[in-house]
């Protein structure tokens, strides 16, 4: 925009010489630079509004909103039908459709359970890269306090990461093209304190990269309508998680245990991450060391 600004000195010289102009003509050049004037003010206006409008999306996309989606999610509900469903991740107790997993890691051991039933492509994804090492010496590449930890990068930067179907033997174009998989949004799971969730670029992206939700106070006045919730889970983010995420993310597991290694990582200090310039990388690298998949429930 700065070029609109910077007009030829003798060019105004030119339109306000007395010997060609008349009064009348100097009232209009009065009023068409008023004009133009106004023009560029209302230029710049729009421009600082598209960039405060670019950070602020940029700003959401990193860490969660603090309102909730709710008045769309589980729209075709009624709360006592949201009452009547299972709801798996109120309970430490590992069934037939669910596998456990242990998250060793040079924190210390993260225990949890997988749904296969409720997000079947993403369980299927994550258990299968854990039995082939894949994410053995990973990072939790971005910490961030009162909100979730973070891993699944080959490249520890957050910009890396396939799934299974990618590429390989598993792969398989009509589940992943190329971009990642679909999301799978289930009215059983939510991000409640200790889910596991998928990390994406952006819906039906999903690869390699998972999070665990660590936030542990209370949000349940971040939720606009908790009749779009089942009651137990309006209850359950009384002990923290976002909201937010809801309807947005694929859950496809719970913590069950080691949630104090959670905060632990969770609370390391941090730097700036070089690439995505967003202070969230631990200062002395926290690894997933290995993940040991159980016997796996059924579909």
């Amino acid at each position: 925009m700065i070029f609109l600004f910077l007009f030829n000195e003798s060019f105004f010289y030119y339109l306000y010489d007395k010997r060609v102009m008349t009064k009348r003509n100097k009232i209009l050049i009065g009023i068409g630079s008023l004009l133009v004037v106004v023009f560029f003010v209302f230029e710049i206006i729009i421009m600082v509004k598209q960039e405060q409008a670019s950070e602020a999306a940029s700003s959401s996309s990193s860490q969660a909103s603090t309102s909730s989606s709710s008045s769309t999610l589980n729209a075709k509900y009624t709360t006592s039908e949201l009452n009547k469903l299972d709801l798996p991740q109120l309970s430490t107790t590992i069934g037939s459709e669910e596998t456990k997993v242990t998250i060793e890691t040079t924190d210390g051991t993260i225990v949890a359970k997988i749904f296969n039933k409720y997000a079947p492509l993403a369980a299927e994804n994550f258990l299968t890269h854990a039995k082939e090492g894949y994410y053995n010496n990973l990072d939790f590449f971005r910490v961030v306090k009162d909100f979730m930890i973070q891993s699944g990068d080959p490249d520890n930067t957050g910009l890396g990461g396939k799934s299974i179907w990618a590429s390989g033997t598993h792969k398989n174009k009509k589940i992943d093209s190329g971009s990642g998989f679909k999301n799978e949004i289930s009215p059983n799971l939510y991000f409640i304190r200790g889910a596991i969730g998928m990390a994406n670029a952006g819906s039906n992206t999903n690869g390699s990269q998972f999070f665990i939700e660590q936030s542990n106070t209370n949000v349940q006045s971040q939720i606009t309508d908790k009749s779009s919730y089942p009651t137990k889970i309006y209850d359950a983010y009384k002990k923290g998680g976002t909201p937010s995420l809801d309807g947005n993310y694929t859950v496809f597991g719970q913590v069950i245990s080691g949630m104090d290694v959670v905060d632990k990582i969770a609370s390391a200090a941090v730097k700036t991450n070089s690439v995505t310039s967003e202070k969230s990388e631990p200062k002395k690298a926290i690894k997933i060391t290995k993940i040991i998949v159980g016997k796996e429930g059924a579909q």
